[in-house]
């Protein structure tokens, strides 16, 4: 593979909180379809800085456990704990505003829109001019567009995603879709970004160029990142702690090395030691 060239610096994220510090906890977390418990007691913590894994089997309730954080679930038991501000129930949108975005298992993007419009999309939420000067296109709502288009940009150069800047996503392949859809959640300024698979579908150059945009907006940027991935590999080599679930319950929590060497994981998901 070709070296990137030298990597665009965006904005550090600034919330307050201490780098290593306590950025969400999730307390006794039980989440219910019915008669079906699809998330039991679960409780772990997010600490600023840190690449978070959540990891399992199929059905253990990974992704439920992302839509109670971004508020699109509302848990029957427990809370969450953010930035110091404890809730139970939060629509997505207010989640937004307080600083979590996400990624989805399958792409969710504007598809007839422009790799440039869909990011932009992520900015739609900072703005704060009157539909009144939006529709004028003129005066403050034009001076506003034009400072988040200035964000946009530099995303899109440190995703290096220029060449597409003006493609339709729907032409796209997977691959860079995955891309601009994380450009999208960059562009909300996340305090904590949630990304549901993010190497699903990709093939190893794929993996390999995520991998590394990851790390830089985790480390350049000061994003916090709790994700989920099927692949063991990337797990192991991303994420600082682990937390996995099984059937709904948490079975284990810690570094990469004692979660693959717990006899429990190996059972229930691993198979062998990894």
């Amino acid at each position: 593979m070709n070296a990137r060239p030298e990597p665009v610096k965006l904005a550090i994220v600034d919330d307050g909180i201490p780098m290593g510090g306590l950025l969400m906890e999730v307390k006794n977390v039980s989440l219910r379809f019915g008669g079906v418990k699809a998330i039991t007691d679960i409780s772990f913590d997010v600490k600023k800085g840190e690449i978070r894994a959540i990891i399992g089997p199929n059905g253990a309730g990974k992704t439920s456990m992302l839509n109670v954080i971004n508020g699109f679930y509302t848990p029957q038991e427990g809370t969450i704990v953010f930035r110091g501000q404890e809730r139970r129930a939060m629509k997505p949108h207010h989640a937004v505003r307080q600083g979590i975005a996400r990624t989805f298992q399958n792409v969710a993007l504007f598809k007839g829109m422009s790799t440039l419009d869909n990011i932009m999309a992520g900015r739609s939420v900072m703005m704060h001019r009157s539909l009144f000067w939006q529709m004028l296109w003129h005066g403050p709502a034009l001076k506003e567009e034009i400072e988040h288009r200035e964000k946009v940009e530099e995303i899109i150069d440190f995703l290096e995603i220029q060449h597409i800047r003006r493609t339709p996503v729907g032409k796209l392949p997977y691959g860079l879709q995955k891309r601009v859809e994380l450009g999208r959640a960059l562009a909300m300024e996340p305090s904590l970004l949630l990304l549901d698979e993010p190497m699903a579908g990709m093939n190893l150059e794929e993996k390999e160029d995520m991998s590394r945009f990851i790390i830089d907006v985790n480390r350049q940027r000061g994003t916090t990142i709790a994700l989920i991935e099927h692949d063991m590999g990337v797990v192991m080599d991303l994420s600082d702690r682990v937390v996995v679930l099984d059937y709904g319950k948490k079975i284990a929590d810690g570094t990469p090395d004692a979660v693959k060497s717990n006899q429990d994981v190996i059972d229930a998901y691993l198979g062998v030691a990894h």
